[in-house]
Parts: C-alpha cells; structure tokens; sequence
C-alpha cells in the first residue's frame, strides 16, 4: 500500500509517495545521506539501534527529502494538498505546516525506527489532516482493538489504557531528540512548526488522555431522550 501527497504552491508542485511497507537496509553505508541523518547525532536516548549494525537513523533518512524540499518555504504558505491512496482521494486548501504534519507523520510511523513501528498500525488506516480529537479517537480505538484481541486469545488486556500513555510517554523521549535533530539543520520554520504540530499530538496522550477522552465522550455515549420513544427505525448515518 502506498500514499502519494501532491502539493501545489503557487506555480511549483512537490508530491511524495510513501511506501508504508517499504524496506530499510541497516548495513547500508548511506555515504550521500547529511550528517544530521547519522544514528549519534543527538541519538535518542531510548534507542536501542546501535552503529554495529545500524549507521543512520530510519527514520532521520526517510524524512531527509522532506526536509530539503520544504527548507526555504515558509510555514504559513497556503497550498492546494492532495492525498492519494489506494481506496480514496482527499484534498485540502491549508498551510504547508498542516500539510507536511501529515506527511511526516506518515512517514516516520512507518518507517524502520523501532520505536516509531508502534504506531504503524495508525499508519495503514492514514487520515489525512487529522484533528486532535479524530488522533485520540483513532489512537485509543486501535490501541483497545488490539487489548481485544490480547483478551480473545487469553491475554490480560489492558483496559484502562495504561499501556497506550506509556508508548506515548516513550515517543515523547523520542520527539525531544528528534527536534533537536532536525532543528540543527533548518533554516526556515515550516519543518519544524509540522514537526512540533506532530509531536504535540502525542504529548497530549502522556499528559492528558482522561482529559482528551471525556471531551470526545459525547460523540460516543447516546444519551435517549426518555420522553421520547424508540420507533425501532434504525440508520447508518
């Protein structure tokens, strides 16, 4: 499965297409790879590669494209952004930041860093330009789909999500790293306000899940007007 993103700015057009089952090669030498790419430039201290078996960040080598397409362009700068995938197609009039949010999001959940691979199961069901409240939506449903299966096969689920914060915690060491990682080499602020964008999203699951939880719980629990009875008419919508 694969998801190409097309930006159009002004009269200049930049698309990527990101293989979300793509392969990383750890023995490579990656000699034309920037030196920001490299596994012990400001390494993230839960790593657990190492540069006997791995020289460049997975996930550090996969932006690098991202990076250099959008280094000069300023975060604000309106763009027409089509996402394709293999079922649908979406298209949104926003700033850059937005759209390389999603893009990078994209890319580095699927990409080769042992870490980030805990969020690749978000990845195959991608949505573009995602709010705050459809990321905890979707991040919590798959997290307790998962715990379901855990449960089916005789596992002890975990509920209560405990589980989901502490991935979320683990990204967030990760996310300081990888700031600092990127933000050696930017120049202008559209890399790394999507990159903030994106690492803000997970922030909000390690600090304040209940919080984010309670705020979309309207939208789940129907809440029948006693006064008023069930025809037994039922709809999808």
């Amino acid at each position: 499965m694969s998801v190409e993103y097309i930006f159009s700015v002004d009269d200049k057009e930049i698309s990527f297409t990101v293989d979300l089952d793509r392969e990383f090669d750890f023995s490579a030498t990656r000699e034309d790879s920037a030196e920001w790419t490299k596994l012990t430039h400001n390494q993230c201290s839960n790593c657990p590669l190492t540069t006997k078996t791995c020289s460049h960040c997975p996930a550090a080598v996969d932006l690098e494209p991202v990076i250099k397409d959008f280094q000069q362009l300023p975060a604000q700068t309106q763009a027409n952004i089509r996402v394709i995938t293999d079922d649908r197609e979406y298209f949104k009039k926003t700033s850059l930041e937005e759209g390389v949010r999603s893009l990078m999001g994209l890319i580095m959940a699927t990409s080769a860093c042992p870490i980030l691979a805990q969020l690749k199961p978000n990845a195959q069901s991608h949505l573009p330009f995602a709010t705050q409240d459809e990321f905890i939506l979707r991040a919590s449903a798959i997290y307790l789909l998962r715990e379901y299966f855990t449960y089916r096969e005789g596992g002890r689920p975990d509920w209560d999500m405990q589980g989901l914060i502490k991935i979320n915690q683990e990204l967030q060491i990760l996310n300081q790293a990888f700031w600092q990682r990127v933000h050696d080499v930017c120049d202008s602020d559209t890399n790394l306000k999507a990159l903030l964008s994106f690492f803000n999203l997970s922030s909000s699951v390690s600090y304040s899940l209940e919080t984010q939880l309670q705020q979309i719980k309207p939208l789940l629990l129907k809440h029948d007007d006693p006064q008023e009875p069930d025809s037994g008419a039922g709809s999808l919508f």
